[in-house]
């Protein structure tokens, strides 16, 4: 590694007045598991399953929507990134509730308040169509069909109810690709959430854009972003109605790279709120990332690429950090790496912990080779 083996991981920072109590959830190490970890660092619980988990979303019964990592043949292949080959759900304990299979599944899951769950998914479109979107870099190895987001809505039974086809409402001349992305995609959705109306969020991230869609009608509500952000991240919507949002700023145009969070008013398409770190540059991720505003009014930030999460202050204080101790091989980044894709924090009454167990001395060995004692 690029860095002194006495790098610091766990806790680095942690401002008790100022901070939102509660419990943070991420994912990362081989095989890879989904952790909770308390404000000092130390490790309360975990879950695993031989799949591994990348990702997974903590519901209020407690258990956990999971993404698989990618699959081993599709990993390092085709340049796509977030491939998933399944989600499944897990109770406390571990045990398997749910899950639904597809080889193309990739990013966010997201579950509806009537039990059903939100994937996203490439699929093929047609050669016709593939010539006539405009934008990225074409390459002669380029597949004569590119992959393009569906939004499938499945039920308690894995059975589809709903399928939302990106295509079928986008336009070439709008929803151009960054012209330094390959072209073996289109949109590249990376996130999805549900807005207060009931609407689907997304981000498309080689677009430039984050979308609502009317789940009935399938048609764009709103589309904003273009020029404004670049490649980024977890879009959603906050309580007060404005959109919060991870810009990774990849290819931004006509500055250098570097990466801020934005909360931004929709209806004047205004930004009444953004961090980044002086310089900017210090504050970069070329992939994944998230932010999620705390009840205090902290916002919680995942630097996604250096495995480092840390919660700030509407005054732009950082008063809780933390760096991903796991460390593993990635065959196509190359390297050790500690990457996150997203985390989030539940507060002690969150029904999801209610009752639970959360004596870090239950993971005395794992707080005593990577949290804090």
């Amino acid at each position: 590694m690029a860095r002194s083996h006495q790098y610091r991981t766990g806790l680095i920072h942690y401002a008790k007045d100022f901070a939102y109590r509660g419990y943070t959830l991420f994912s990362g190490g081989r095989p890879a598991c989904t952790y909770l970890v308390d404000m000092e660092g130390r490790f309360v619980h975990r879950w695993s399953h031989p799949r591994g988990i990348s990702y997974a979303k903590l519901l209020p019964n407690g258990h956990v929507l999971c993404r698989a990592p990618s699959s081993p043949e599709v990993q390092g292949l085709r340049s796509l990134n977030g491939q998933s080959p399944s989600v499944f759900e897990l109770d406390w304990d571990g045990n398997l509730v749910w899950e639904y299979n597809d080889e193309w599944l990739h990013h966010d899951q997201h579950r509806l308040d009537n039990g059903n769950t939100l994937l996203i998914a490439w699929r093929w479109i047609s050669e016709a169509l593939t010539a006539d979107v405009r934008g990225g870099i074409s390459k002669p190895e380029d597949p004569p069909r590119m992959l393009a987001d569906v939004v499938l809505e499945v039920d308690a039974r894995g059975e589809v109810v709903r399928e939302w086809r990106s295509w079928e409402h986008l336009k070439v001349d709008e929803d151009v690709i960054c012209p330094m992305d390959h072209r073996l995609e289109w949109t590249h959705a990376n996130s999805i959430d549900v807005t207060p109306e009931g609407d689907w969020l997304l981000s498309f991230r080689r677009t430039h854009t984050v979308v609502a869609v009317d789940p009935v009608t399938g048609a764009f509500r709103w589309k904003w972003g273009r020029g404004v952000v670049s490649h980024q991240h977890d879009a959603k919507i906050l309580p007060n109605g404005n959109l919060l949002l991870f810009d990774n700023g990849v290819h931004r145009f006509g500055e250098s790279d570097f990466s801020r969070v934005l909360e931004v008013d929709r209806e004047r398409s205004e930004i009444v709120w953004s961090y980044a770190d002086e310089p900017p540059f210090h504050f970069y991720s070329v992939m994944a990332g998230s932010a999620d505003r705390l009840p205090n009014g902290n916002t919680l930030v995942c630097h996604a690429s250096v495995g480092r999460f840390f919660e700030v202050t509407s005054g732009k204080e950082i008063v809780w950090e933390y760096v991903n101790p796991f460390y593993v091989a990635n065959p196509r980044l190359g390297g050790q790496i500690n990457i996150v894709f997203k985390v989030h924090r539940y507060g002690a009454d969150d029904p999801a912990l209610a009752g639970r167990d959360l004596d870090p001395a239950r993971w005395a060995n794992l707080n005593r080779l990577y949290g804090q004692q």
